[in-house]
């Protein structure tokens, strides 16, 4: 599927103010047509491929870890998924994390790995509407498992960051959201965890250790 999925990164880069639902759609009728050389997909499949997002089940690591991560930070998502997919995920599949702050790629009208996201994020935490935090790019830390959509941006905007690996460092170098052998010289991330679960489990670990310096 890495076709579909270049075909996917190629539409964010042409056509950034296109919902990621609307995307998914055209991406999986447009690799059928011309990959598969089918006449076109129905909206009754392609459609549904396009909402799927929001029905993916997270990893089992995942609720139970934002719970934990939630008792020490305030928790944000920057999200390159529409607004209706991200609310159902939010309210459904995450519940019952909670979070401070939600943006998506709709809502700026690009895609990650473009600063204009980042930046978003970072105007929206400044604003009244959560709370009006003078905060400085020390005080965030992006957890996040894309290295190009994600961590190759971190290091460029000097955005401390966590990858969550999930097996992404194999020996033959491949990985989500990028090759780490090809990106590596380009990502500045302090620590790797293989899942948000270690990652949280360290979090308390290192907390209570605070507690009874």
């Amino acid at each position: 599927m890495q076709q579909l999925h270049d075909l996917q990164k190629e539409m964010q880069r042409s056509q950034p103010t296109l919902p990621y639902n609307e995307l998914l759609a055209e991406s999986i009728t447009k690799f059928a047509r011309e990959t598969l050389q089918l006449p076109g997909l129905s909206d009754s499949i392609a459609e549904p491929f396009g909402n799927a997002p929001g029905t993916w089940a997270p990893f089992a690591d995942t609720v139970p870890a934002l719970l934990k991560l939630a008792k020490h930070y305030k928790l944000a998502i920057l999200s390159n998924v529409d607004n209706k997919n991200i609310e159902a995920t939010v309210d459904k599949q995450l519940a019952p994390a909670k979070f401070a702050l939600v943006c998506t790629a709709q809502d700026i009208g690009s895609y990650k790995p473009a600063r204009a996201n980042f930046d978003y994020l970072f105007g929206k935490l400044k604003s009244e509407e959560v709370g009006g935090i003078d905060w400085q790019k020390g005080d965030l830390l992006h957890v996040a498992r894309s290295l190009t959509a994600d961590h190759v941006p971190a290091k460029t905007i000097g955005l401390p960051s966590v990858w969550i690996s999930r097996g992404g460092d194999r020996e033959d170098g491949s990985g989500v959201g990028g090759d780490y052998k090809k990106l590596r010289d380009q990502v500045a991330f302090g620590w790797r965890f293989d899942t948000l679960g270690d990652f949280a489990e360290e979090v308390e670990r290192q907390f209570a250790a605070k507690s009874k310096a």
